[in-house]
């Protein structure tokens, strides 16, 4: 080997690790650029950035976000709980409204049933007939009642006022069915009256019925709902509660007997009297026969007290209360449905309007002749009285 040989060098690859390696006639690559601050082995080390602190004001725009984000909820709770709580008393309201349709259509039955018990001149037939079609009315509430679809919480109640209206029905029929056997046996007052009472218990039942079953627990179940502002209905069916007593009923058989057999009023002592006269509210008994100083408050009225002096029942008594003042006289009208022999009812006379101070007036009573009344002596009379402020 020659000396130029020995010049020859085989560097196919760079020793220098860091070299790029080139081929021959292409131009060597392009060092790469030093780091900043200079990046030679010995050069030093620049320490890394510091991360930037997060400040006060990001932290407090996310506690905003969950606040406001926890209030919407809260709110949109409030309104959920709002409209179902509405919706809710809606279902009471609406359902205690259609109750109190037929709650009240009952209770005008019970008057119908009263007025035809106290007409003049009914006779057995009569009543029959009239119970009867006063049952079919009644049956169509039960229907009507039937048909409604309560709250789940007044199921149970509902059953029971459906119950009350049943218990008239049944009242009714039976007093009907009563009344048409009477008109065959008028004699037998005490039987038929014994059969009578029984009937009207059903009719005295439904009203405890309505009260304890039905609108009592409905009223405690709506103060346990929360649901103010929804009116229970009440369904009086009976105004005597004398309704189940069989004196009761021997009374108005003894009349009903009387007018079949007279074709008029029944037979006996036919008589009313004026008992007494009070001033409202502080129960001033007046007199006729000397002058009468009488406050005249807001609630300014009289009551009225009077007797059956016979020994007749007596039906659709008139009383009239007149205060004598100019221009315009006082004019009040009240009527005593029945009332038995000896027994005393009082009236009330309210609302009277403007009365007139300081000036003598007379306040003047008439209680109504009845049919074959013979002593009317007693059925009236005048008190003197002065109105003041007080």
């Amino acid at each position: 080997m020659t000396e130029r040989d020995d010049d020859l060098e085989f560097d196919f690859f760079d020793d220098d690790p860091d070299a790029v390696g080139t081929y021959e006639g292409e131009p060597p690559a392009p060092a790469a650029p030093a780091p900043r601050g200079g990046g030679g082995p010995g050069s030093p080390r620049r320490p890394p950035a510091a991360r930037p602190q997060v400040g006060l004001t990001p932290l407090l725009r996310l506690a905003g976000l969950i606040a406001f984000a926890i209030l919407v909820v809260v709110l949109l709770i409030f309104w959920i709980s709002s409209c179902q709580g509405a919706g809710k008393k809606s279902s009471y309201k609406r359902y205690m409204e259609k109750v109190a349709v037929i709650a009240q259509d009952s209770q005008q039955h019970g008057r119908e049933l009263n007025d035809a018990l106290t007409t003049p001149g009914s006779k057995f037939a009569d009543l029959s007939t009239r119970a009867s079609s006063i049952a079919q009315g009644e049956q169509q509430n039960v229907a009507a009642a039937r048909q409604l679809n309560p709250p789940g919480p007044l199921r149970l109640q509902h059953q029971q006022a459906i119950e009350a209206l049943e218990f008239r029905v049944s009242g009714l029929r039976g007093l009907s069915q009563v009344f048409d056997r009477a008109s065959r046996t008028p004699k037998n007052v005490t039987g038929n009256a014994l059969l009578l009472a029984g009937q009207a218990e059903r009719l005295v039942s439904s009203d405890v019925v309505w009260d304890d079953l039905f609108k009592d627990p409905a009223i405690e179940e709506l103060r346990r709902q929360g649901i103010t502002g929804v009116a229970v209905p009440d369904s009086s069916f009976v105004p005597n509660p004398d309704y189940a007593s069989t004196r009761y009923w021997e009374a108005i058989l003894q009349r009903l007997q009387g007018t079949s057999s007279t074709g008029g009023t029944s037979g006996g002592l036919h008589g009313t009297g004026l008992i007494s006269v009070k001033a409202l509210p502080g129960n001033q008994e007046l007199s006729a026969d000397t002058e009468n100083t009488v406050t005249a408050t807001t609630d300014l009225g009289f009551a009225v007290t009077v007797e059956d002096t016979g020994d007749s029942q007596e039906v659709q008594v008139k009383v009239t209360l007149t205060i004598q003042q100019t221009p315009s006289p006082i004019v009040q009208t009240k009527t005593i449905d029945l009332i038995n022999p000896g027994e005393q009812q009082t009236v009330t006379f309210h609302n009277l309007g403007q009365v007139q101070f300081a000036t003598r007036t007379m306040v003047k009573v008439d209680v109504a002749p009845v049919p074959q009344e013979k002593n009317t002596s007693n059925n009236s009379a005048e008190y003197p009285v002065i109105f003041s402020l007080g």
